[in-house]
Protein backbone atom coordinates (compact mmCIF):
# COMPACT_ATOMS: atom_id res chain seq x y z
CA UNK A 1 0.00 0.00 0.00
CA UNK A 2 1.23 3.34 -0.96
CA UNK A 3 2.29 5.49 2.25
CA UNK A 4 0.51 8.29 1.04
CA UNK A 5 0.95 11.84 -1.03
CA UNK A 6 3.90 12.88 1.36
CA UNK A 7 6.32 10.23 0.57
CA UNK A 8 5.66 10.74 -3.70
CA UNK A 9 8.63 11.39 -5.16
CA UNK A 10 6.89 14.92 -7.28
CA UNK A 11 5.51 16.07 -3.90
CA UNK A 12 6.75 19.57 -2.66
CA UNK A 13 6.18 20.43 1.10
CA UNK A 14 4.75 23.69 2.61
CA UNK A 15 5.23 25.08 6.05
CA UNK A 16 4.58 28.57 5.81
CA UNK A 17 2.15 31.26 3.88
CA UNK A 18 -0.10 31.94 7.03
CA UNK A 19 2.98 34.68 7.83
CA UNK A 20 2.38 32.98 11.79
CA UNK A 21 -1.29 34.15 12.39
CA UNK A 22 -3.68 30.81 12.56
CA UNK A 23 -7.16 31.25 11.02
CA UNK A 24 -9.12 34.19 12.97
CA UNK A 25 -12.57 34.39 12.84
CA UNK A 26 -14.64 36.23 10.31
CA UNK A 27 -11.18 36.04 7.82
CA UNK A 28 -13.30 33.49 5.23
CA UNK A 29 -16.15 35.76 5.27
CA UNK A 30 -14.05 38.82 4.33
CA UNK A 31 -11.54 37.19 1.60
CA UNK A 32 -14.79 35.88 0.45
CA UNK A 33 -16.64 39.08 -0.16
CA UNK A 34 -13.61 40.66 -1.45
CA UNK A 35 -12.93 37.98 -4.23
CA UNK A 36 -16.59 37.80 -4.78
CA UNK A 37 -16.86 41.47 -5.98
CA UNK A 38 -13.99 41.41 -7.84
CA UNK A 39 -13.93 37.97 -9.72
CA UNK A 40 -16.01 39.56 -12.47
CA UNK A 41 -12.61 40.87 -14.03
CA UNK A 42 -10.45 37.77 -15.26
CA UNK A 43 -7.33 39.38 -14.02
CA UNK A 44 -8.63 40.55 -10.01
CA UNK A 45 -5.57 39.44 -8.38
CA UNK A 46 -4.25 42.64 -7.48
CA UNK A 47 -7.69 44.56 -6.75
CA UNK A 48 -7.67 41.53 -4.05
CA UNK A 49 -4.30 41.70 -2.44
CA UNK A 50 -3.17 44.95 -3.40
CA UNK A 51 -2.09 47.68 -0.97
CA UNK A 52 -5.55 48.69 -0.55
CA UNK A 53 -6.34 45.26 1.01
CA UNK A 54 -4.59 46.62 4.19
CA UNK A 55 -7.12 49.53 4.94
CA UNK A 56 -10.52 47.45 3.54
CA UNK A 57 -9.31 44.51 6.11
CA UNK A 58 -8.13 46.95 8.82
CA UNK A 59 -4.99 44.22 9.35
CA UNK A 60 -1.73 44.74 8.45
CA UNK A 61 0.20 43.34 4.96
CA UNK A 62 1.86 40.21 6.75
CA UNK A 63 -2.12 39.62 8.08
CA UNK A 64 -3.67 40.01 4.67
CA UNK A 65 -1.48 37.31 3.36
CA UNK A 66 -2.43 35.30 6.07
CA UNK A 67 -5.87 35.86 5.41
CA UNK A 68 -5.51 34.92 1.55
CA UNK A 69 -3.59 31.91 2.92
CA UNK A 70 -6.03 30.53 5.08
CA UNK A 71 -9.24 31.12 2.78
CA UNK A 72 -6.83 29.17 -0.54
CA UNK A 73 -6.15 26.46 1.86
CA UNK A 74 -9.66 26.09 3.46
CA UNK A 75 -11.14 25.78 -0.43
CA UNK A 76 -13.14 28.98 0.05
CA UNK A 77 -11.30 30.82 -2.55
CA UNK A 78 -8.58 29.56 -5.82
CA UNK A 79 -6.02 30.91 -7.85
CA UNK A 80 -6.31 29.46 -11.32
CA UNK A 81 -3.72 31.74 -12.79
CA UNK A 82 -1.10 34.19 -11.65
CA UNK A 83 -3.64 36.92 -12.24
CA UNK A 84 -6.89 35.54 -10.91
CA UNK A 85 -8.49 34.92 -7.69
CA UNK A 86 -12.06 33.02 -7.92
CA UNK A 87 -14.78 31.93 -5.06
CA UNK A 88 -15.01 27.94 -4.99
CA UNK A 89 -17.93 26.25 -5.15
CA UNK A 90 -17.72 25.47 -1.68
CA UNK A 91 -17.02 28.98 -0.61
CA UNK A 92 -20.41 29.82 -2.15
CA UNK A 93 -22.01 27.40 -0.22
CA UNK A 94 -21.28 28.73 2.94
CA UNK A 95 -20.40 32.12 2.27
CA UNK A 96 -22.28 33.49 -0.72
CA UNK A 97 -25.70 35.12 -1.39
CA UNK A 98 -28.10 32.52 1.10
CA UNK A 99 -24.89 30.77 2.41
CA UNK A 100 -25.55 28.27 4.63
CA UNK A 101 -23.55 29.52 7.57
CA UNK A 102 -21.88 33.47 6.05
CA UNK A 103 -20.77 34.17 10.01
CA UNK A 104 -18.92 30.54 10.75
CA UNK A 105 -21.69 30.11 13.73
CA UNK A 106 -22.20 26.46 12.99
CA UNK A 107 -19.94 22.80 13.81
CA UNK A 108 -20.72 21.94 10.50
CA UNK A 109 -18.40 24.72 8.99
CA UNK A 110 -15.68 24.05 11.56
CA UNK A 111 -15.50 20.58 10.68
CA UNK A 112 -15.36 21.53 6.93
CA UNK A 113 -12.71 24.13 7.14
CA UNK A 114 -10.67 21.23 9.57
CA UNK A 115 -11.55 18.42 6.98
CA UNK A 116 -9.96 21.03 3.64
CA UNK A 117 -6.89 21.81 6.05
CA UNK A 118 -5.60 18.32 7.46
CA UNK A 119 -6.95 15.90 4.53
CA UNK A 120 -5.37 17.47 1.89
CA UNK A 121 -1.36 16.97 1.87
CA UNK A 122 -0.81 20.85 0.61
CA UNK A 123 -0.46 21.84 4.26
CA UNK A 124 2.55 19.54 5.57
CA UNK A 125 2.08 19.75 8.87
CA UNK A 126 -1.38 19.44 9.40
CA UNK A 127 -1.87 16.47 7.12
CA UNK A 128 1.18 14.97 8.55
CA UNK A 129 0.08 15.33 12.09
CA UNK A 130 -3.55 13.82 11.73
CA UNK A 131 -2.23 10.92 9.26
CA UNK A 132 1.19 10.20 10.28
CA UNK A 133 2.06 10.64 13.84
CA UNK A 134 2.68 7.48 15.50
CA UNK A 135 0.98 8.42 19.19
CA UNK A 136 -1.50 10.09 20.80
CA UNK A 137 0.19 11.80 22.93
CA UNK A 138 3.39 14.68 21.87
CA UNK A 139 5.29 17.55 22.78
CA UNK A 140 5.75 20.65 20.20
CA UNK A 141 9.85 19.79 19.85
CA UNK A 142 9.15 16.44 18.76
CA UNK A 143 6.58 16.92 16.53
CA UNK A 144 9.13 19.51 15.04
CA UNK A 145 11.84 17.25 15.46
CA UNK A 146 9.62 14.45 13.42
CA UNK A 147 8.79 16.37 10.62
CA UNK A 148 12.87 17.63 10.43
CA UNK A 149 13.48 13.96 10.22
CA UNK A 150 10.82 13.47 7.49
CA UNK A 151 12.20 16.33 5.24
CA UNK A 152 15.94 14.99 5.97
CA UNK A 153 14.68 11.18 4.56
CA UNK A 154 12.46 12.73 1.55
CA UNK A 155 16.00 15.05 0.72
CA UNK A 156 12.97 17.99 0.69
CA UNK A 157 15.62 20.86 -0.01
CA UNK A 158 15.38 24.19 1.98
CA UNK A 159 13.58 23.47 5.01
CA UNK A 160 14.71 25.49 7.73
CA UNK A 161 14.12 24.22 11.36
CA UNK A 162 12.67 28.26 12.13
CA UNK A 163 10.42 27.28 9.35
CA UNK A 164 9.27 24.35 10.73
CA UNK A 165 9.03 25.67 14.34
CA UNK A 166 6.58 28.46 13.38
CA UNK A 167 4.35 25.92 11.33
CA UNK A 168 4.27 23.55 14.49
CA UNK A 169 3.69 26.62 16.43
CA UNK A 170 0.79 27.92 14.13
CA UNK A 171 -0.66 24.27 14.09
CA UNK A 172 -1.04 24.21 17.57
CA UNK A 173 -2.48 27.50 18.35
CA UNK A 174 -5.05 26.28 15.35
CA UNK A 175 -6.54 23.45 17.22
CA UNK A 176 -5.75 24.41 21.23
CA UNK A 177 -6.55 27.83 22.92
CA UNK A 178 -4.17 29.75 24.39
CA UNK A 179 -5.20 30.23 28.48
CA UNK A 180 -5.73 33.75 28.96
CA UNK A 181 -3.18 35.56 31.32
CA UNK A 182 -2.00 39.21 31.29
CA UNK A 183 -0.13 39.17 28.33
CA UNK A 184 -2.59 37.24 26.14
CA UNK A 185 -6.39 38.24 26.79
CA UNK A 186 -9.64 36.25 26.61
CA UNK A 187 -10.21 37.10 22.52
CA UNK A 188 -6.38 36.52 21.50
CA UNK A 189 -6.98 33.04 23.49
CA UNK A 190 -9.92 32.00 21.41
CA UNK A 191 -8.52 33.36 17.98
CA UNK A 192 -8.59 30.28 15.93
CA UNK A 193 -12.46 29.25 15.62
CA UNK A 194 -10.80 25.46 14.86
CA UNK A 195 -10.52 25.37 18.76
CA UNK A 196 -14.09 24.59 19.28
CA UNK A 197 -13.79 21.36 17.83
CA UNK A 198 -11.61 19.67 20.58
CA UNK A 199 -9.37 18.12 18.17
CA UNK A 200 -6.08 18.48 20.25
CA UNK A 201 -6.10 19.24 23.95
CA UNK A 202 -3.09 20.45 26.06
CA UNK A 203 -1.99 17.91 28.72
CA UNK A 204 -0.50 19.12 32.47
CA UNK A 205 3.22 19.13 31.08
CA UNK A 206 4.27 22.14 29.37
CA UNK A 207 3.99 22.23 25.24
CA UNK A 208 2.60 18.61 25.74
CA UNK A 209 -0.66 17.87 23.48
CA UNK A 210 -3.25 15.04 23.07
CA UNK A 211 -5.28 13.93 19.91
CA UNK A 212 -8.70 13.11 21.12
CA UNK A 213 -9.79 10.48 19.70
CA UNK A 214 -13.34 9.13 19.85
CA UNK A 215 -16.73 9.68 18.40
CA UNK A 216 -17.42 13.40 17.60
CA UNK A 217 -21.24 14.41 18.65
CA UNK A 218 -21.12 17.81 16.46
CA UNK A 219 -20.13 15.92 13.41
CA UNK A 220 -22.91 15.63 11.19
CA UNK A 221 -23.34 13.18 8.59
CA UNK A 222 -23.55 15.41 5.64
CA UNK A 223 -19.80 16.60 6.44
CA UNK A 224 -18.74 12.86 6.87
CA UNK A 225 -20.33 12.04 3.80
CA UNK A 226 -18.86 14.88 1.86
CA UNK A 227 -15.25 14.03 3.35
CA UNK A 228 -15.64 10.59 2.76
CA UNK A 229 -16.18 11.74 -1.06
CA UNK A 230 -13.93 13.95 -1.10
CA UNK A 231 -11.47 11.21 0.06
CA UNK A 232 -12.27 8.89 -2.31
CA UNK A 233 -11.98 11.18 -5.17
CA UNK A 234 -8.08 10.93 -4.46
CA UNK A 235 -7.64 8.20 -3.47
CA UNK A 236 -9.34 5.49 -6.28
CA UNK A 237 -12.14 6.28 -8.96
CA UNK A 238 -13.21 2.44 -8.29
CA UNK A 239 -17.13 2.00 -7.38
CA UNK A 240 -16.23 -0.07 -3.85
CA UNK A 241 -13.93 1.38 -1.12
CA UNK A 242 -12.58 -0.88 1.59
CA UNK A 243 -13.22 0.07 5.51
CA UNK A 244 -9.60 -0.41 6.04
CA UNK A 245 -8.71 2.73 3.34
CA UNK A 246 -11.18 4.90 4.79
CA UNK A 247 -10.51 3.96 8.33
CA UNK A 248 -6.72 4.04 7.74
CA UNK A 249 -5.13 5.41 4.80
CA UNK A 250 -3.51 8.96 4.99
CA UNK A 251 -6.06 11.85 4.70
CA UNK A 252 -8.80 9.65 5.51
CA UNK A 253 -12.25 10.50 7.29
CA UNK A 254 -10.89 8.03 9.89
CA UNK A 255 -7.84 9.70 10.52
CA UNK A 256 -8.77 13.22 10.16
CA UNK A 257 -11.64 13.17 12.17
CA UNK A 258 -9.24 11.32 14.80
CA UNK A 259 -11.92 8.27 15.08
CA UNK A 260 -11.77 4.94 16.40
CA UNK A 261 -12.42 1.91 14.05
CA UNK A 262 -16.07 1.70 15.77
CA UNK A 263 -16.91 5.36 15.04
CA UNK A 264 -16.01 4.78 11.13
CA UNK A 265 -18.33 1.55 11.28
CA UNK A 266 -21.29 3.10 12.75
CA UNK A 267 -20.98 6.16 10.45
CA UNK A 268 -20.79 3.63 7.99
CA UNK A 269 -23.43 1.89 8.93
CA UNK A 270 -26.15 4.50 8.28
CA UNK A 271 -24.73 5.55 4.76
CA UNK A 272 -27.60 3.59 3.01
CA UNK A 273 -30.23 5.50 4.97
CA UNK A 274 -28.87 8.87 4.70
CA UNK A 275 -28.03 8.61 1.14
CA UNK A 276 -30.97 7.20 -0.23
CA UNK A 277 -29.44 4.24 -1.30
CA UNK A 278 -26.39 6.30 -3.19
CA UNK A 279 -23.86 5.11 -0.88
CA UNK A 280 -24.07 1.57 0.53
CA UNK A 281 -22.40 -0.36 3.28
CA UNK A 282 -21.65 -4.08 2.51
CA UNK A 283 -19.72 -7.01 4.04
CA UNK A 284 -20.51 -10.01 1.27
CA UNK A 285 -18.15 -12.71 1.24
CA UNK A 286 -16.41 -10.90 4.23
CA UNK A 287 -15.54 -7.65 2.26
CA UNK A 288 -16.13 -4.74 4.51
CA UNK A 289 -16.46 -1.24 2.06
CA UNK A 290 -18.56 1.07 0.79
CA UNK A 291 -20.26 0.66 -2.44
CA UNK A 292 -20.93 3.94 -4.89
CA UNK A 293 -23.93 4.71 -7.13
CA UNK A 294 -22.82 8.27 -7.55
CA UNK A 295 -20.05 10.33 -9.06
CA UNK A 296 -17.18 11.90 -7.31
CA UNK A 297 -17.39 15.87 -8.78
CA UNK A 298 -17.35 18.59 -6.27
CA UNK A 299 -21.41 19.29 -6.66
CA UNK A 300 -21.86 15.76 -5.85
CA UNK A 301 -20.37 15.98 -2.62
CA UNK A 302 -21.57 18.73 -1.80
CA UNK A 303 -25.19 17.60 -1.78
CA UNK A 304 -25.42 16.52 2.04
CA UNK A 305 -23.85 19.20 3.63
CA UNK A 306 -27.04 21.48 4.04
CA UNK A 307 -29.00 18.56 6.41
CA UNK A 308 -25.92 19.15 8.72
CA UNK A 309 -27.55 22.72 8.81
CA UNK A 310 -31.10 22.00 9.05
CA UNK A 311 -30.41 19.32 11.68
CA UNK A 312 -28.72 22.17 13.59
CA UNK A 313 -31.10 24.58 13.06
CA UNK A 314 -33.89 22.34 14.00
CA UNK A 315 -32.25 21.68 17.53
CA UNK A 316 -31.80 25.14 18.55
CA UNK A 317 -35.64 25.77 17.79
CA UNK A 318 -36.29 22.95 20.48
Amino acid sequence: MSRGPLYQNDYSPQFSGHETFPLRYGWLKKVYDRVAETESDANNRTACWDDDAIARFGVGKNMVGSMRHWAKAAGITEEPSANSVRTTELGRKLFGVGGLDPYMEHPATLWLIHWQLAARPEKTTWFWAFSHYPAIMFERDKLIKHLERLAKDRNWSRVAHSTVSSDVACFIRTYVARQPSGKVGHDDALESPLTELGLIKAIGKKDGFRFVRGPKSTLGNGVFIYALLDFWSRYAKTATLSFEAIAHAPGSPGRVFAFDENDVAGRLALLDDVTDGALRWSETAGLKQVVRNIELDDTTKLLYVPADYGALTAQEAA
